[in-house]
């Protein structure tokens, strides 16, 4: 099942909007992030960088925590917006945070053409997770 066309729309015309909120004043990079849970509920946030750079907080890990702050931890799709029109996928570091919450949720990134989609799984092919085959923790 892919997502449709006007959801993933509706989701990075959100991460477009968060990324107005972004704090980048040292790479002028500004990322916003969009998430969707069931239900239509949409939690985004954007990039917060530092000047020590290893505290900087990336966009989809900032609406990931805001969620997760709210109760919500199965997001269905994110949506995230760089420059306009470029893809901008989530870096590996946020590839593995939101694994954490579903690994096959849908990508959505705009494109010169409208957006493209990938799912989470396919961005990260081998995630690292603490699940043993037989579902225990290690």
């Amino acid at each position: 099942m892919l997502i449709a066309a006007d959801t993933a729309e509706m989701l990075l015309e959100a991460a477009r909007a968060a990324r107005e909120s972004a704090y980048a004043p040292y790479s002028c990079f500004r990322v916003g992030a969009a998430l969707l849970f069931k239900g239509g509920e949409v939690v985004a946030g954007c990039n917060v960088e530092n000047s020590s750079y290893g505290l900087s907080v990336c966009a989809e890990r900032s609406a990931m925590a805001a969620a997760v702050s709210r109760g919500l931890i199965f997001p269905e799709a994110v949506a995230v917006a760089g420059k306009r029109g470029v893809p901008c996928p989530p870096c590996g570091a946020c590839r593995q945070f939101l694994s954490e919450f579903n690994a096959d949720m849908y990508v959505v990134m705009e494109d010169k053409c409208g957006f493209v989609c990938r799912t989470l799984s396919e961005l990260l092919p081998m995630r690292f997770d603490l699940i043993s085959d037989n579902g225990n923790k290690r």
